[in-house]
């Protein structure tokens, strides 16, 4: 079954993800820079509804595994079958471009869409977290036997719609919004979002290592 697009505007779905980011995201991971793990974090909302349905953070100081999203995943999943939304009928989010862990873990736990609002390049580059884009190259991109020449900066570290899910940047979103007071304001609410980053990365990069965390 090919995946479903939910039926809201873009800037609704762009006003729901940056709010969210702001109320309920940042203050979580906060706590969790403070604590010595990373900037990520994640939601899950009804496609219906755009109730949220849950929100997590990163918890890499109790174990490298618990990204973000991952941690979004098990909370979401540790909802009692009679009232949790099949995974097919929600939006899953990430504050950043999922890693290749995440990318599975959004994959094996069913969800067929899911937004970002940072990039690889943006964590590599405002957040120096280069490990998402590194781990993908160094582990996934097998060398081609019968190539001319290597891969092209270009190329796509992995496929952005495919038969499991479609993911699409939250700058798609923007894009699609036409000029004036609305997409003015969404643009000032997305730089008040990258700005609580820009303030929290920096708590994070003065401790960074601290923990023990394998990739820090």
């Amino acid at each position: 079954m090919a995946p479903t697009a939910p039926a809201h505007s873009p800037a609704t779905l762009l006003r729901l993800f940056l709010t969210t980011t702001l109320d309920k995201i940042v203050p979580l991971t906060q706590k969790g820079v403070e604590s010595g793990s990373k900037v990520f974090g994640a939601a899950v909302f009804e496609k219906d509804s755009l109730d949220v349905v849950t929100v997590g953070t990163n918890h890499e100081t109790e174990s490298p595994l618990l990204h973000g999203e991952i941690q979004t995943i098990q909370q979401f999943y540790s909802i009692d079958r009679s009232t949790r939304p099949d995974a097919k009928n929600c939006i899953f989010f990430s504050t950043h471009e999922p890693c290749s862990l995440c990318l599975s873990g959004i994959t094996w736990g069913g969800f067929d869409t899911f937004y970002y609002l940072f990039t690889y390049e943006d964590t590599r580059d405002a957040f120096s977290i280069p490990y998402d884009i590194d781990i993908l190259k160094e582990v996934f991109q097998a060398p081609c036997s019968t190539c001319s020449s290597p891969p092209s900066p270009s190329q796509p570290l992995y496929n952005r719609t495919n038969k499991f899910f479609t993911s699409s940047p939250l700058s798609s979103l923007l894009a699609q919004i036409p000029a004036g007071a609305e997409k003015q304001e969404l643009e000032a609410l997305w730089e008040k979002v990258r700005g609580e980053y820009g303030r929290i990365s920096g708590v994070y990069q003065e401790g960074k290592g601290e923990k023990g965390i394998p990739l820090a």
